[in-house]
């Protein structure tokens, strides 16, 4: 927890923990009703969402919903029409976050790589961690940076002082589970 801010990673992985298409596009296979629903509750709670640059740019916020966009384009943090904007080589995350969502809450974290392997060393509180095992992105792009053959999305998350809780199936058909992982 950073000053009144818990930090709520989520994600869906294929099998090979990729969380997007080389071109860095969501593929339709990775969309299930179940985890967006989920998803989505996660955001209403929230008191700020943070995404990287492409993600607020292919994910339009019909909804208008507080937004912080990691992009180096941005001078520190500054208010513009569409969102927050902050530039982490600029000013510090704790800088952000009070700017951006004054009066702390929960933090929704939904990536993209860069985003997530930013707030991983900052320290996630949880990660909502869903897996659709019977998709494969070859080529894709990774949840985090460190993943290759040898080292999974839950290694890295153990890694990182984060423990599972039990995991919940969400679709059975597509064998879709959702893992809360948690920092003691």
């Amino acid at each position: 927890m950073i000053g009144g801010y818990s930090l709520h990673g989520h994600a869906i992985v294929s099998a090979d923990d990729r969380i997007a298409n080389c071109d860095g596009v969501t593929p339709s296979a990775l969309r299930f009703e179940a985890d967006w629903t989920r998803f989505q509750a996660a955001i209403d709670r929230a008191c700020l969402t943070v995404l990287g640059r492409r993600g607020h740019q292919i994910n339009p916020n019909v909804k208008g919903r507080n937004r912080l966009v990691l992009s180096s384009n941005a001078r520190g943090v500054e208010r513009r029409d569409d969102a927050w904007w902050w530039n982490p080589e600029e000013a510090p995350l704790g800088d952000a976050l009070a700017r951006a969502a004054p009066d702390g809450g929960i933090v929704v974290v939904p990536g993209g790589r860069r985003v997530f392997d930013f707030f991983l060393s900052a320290g996630f509180d949880e990660f909502h961690l869903a897996r659709a095992p019977l998709v494969k992105i070859p080529g894709g792009i990774p949840i985090f940076s460190q993943v290759n053959a040898d080292i999974s999305a839950e290694q890295i998350l153990a890694a990182n002082g984060l423990v599972p809780g039990l995991p919940e199936v969400i679709n059975p058909t597509a064998s879709v589970d959702v893992t809360i992982w948690r920092r003691v």
